[in-house]
C-alpha cells in the first residue's frame, strides 16, 4: 500500500546488514522502506501485515530462503510486486524468478538495475540483470 508521502512502500529481507543499509539509502527518494528484516520467516510475517507494494528478497538467508519466502507470500494470497536481489547467478534460480514473475537483480549490479527493477516491477514487467560474464546491457522484459 503506497504510503502517505505518495512513495510506493517496500519490504527488505537479507540476511547482510551492509547491504540492508545501501538499499535502504539507494531506495530513500523514490521509496517508503517499511521494514527490513533479515530471513524469509519475517519477510512473510512483515508483508502479511504491512501489505507492502514491493518485497525485496535476498535468495541465499538462512532458513527460509527468499524463493521459499515468495511463494509463501503467494500462498497467503499477497500480491506484492517481486524483486529478488542476489549474488546468485544460478539458472534454478532465474527460472523460479521468472515463473512467480519476479525481477532478479544482481547485487553486484544492485547501484545500476535495482531501481529499475522495481519501476519495471511496479509497472507490471519483470526485469532480469544481465549476467556479469555477459556484454549486452540489463533490459526490462
Amino acid at each position: 500500500m503506497t504510503s502517505l508521502m505518495n512513495k510506493p512502500t517496500v519490504v527488505l529481507a537479507d540476511d547482510h546488514g551492509r547491504i540492508l543499509t545501501e538499499v535502504m539509502m539507494l531506495l530513500a527518494d523514490k521509496f517508503d522502506v517499511t521494514a527490513t528484516v533479515d530471513d524469509g520467516a519475517k519477510a512473510v510475517r512483515a508483508v502479511a501485515h504491512l501489505k507492502p507494494d514491493v518485497v525485496i528478497l535476498d535468495i541465499g538467508m538462512p532458513g527460509t530462503d527468499g524463493i521459499q519466502a515468495a511463494h509463501l507470500i503467494k500462498d497467503l494470497g499477497l500480491s506484492p510486486k517481486l524483486v529478488f536481489l542476489t549474488v546468485q547467478q544460478d539458472d534454478d534460480c532465474l527460472e523460479a524468478a521468472s515463473a512467480m514473475g519476479a525481477s532478479y537483480v544482481l547485487k553486484a549490479r544492485m547501484y545500476s538495475d535495482l531501481l529499475t527493477a522495481i519501476e519495471e516491477a511496479l509497472a507490471g514487467r519483470a526485469f532480469f540483470s544481465t549476467p556479469l560474464h555477459s556484454h549486452r546491457p540489463a533490459k526490462p522484459i
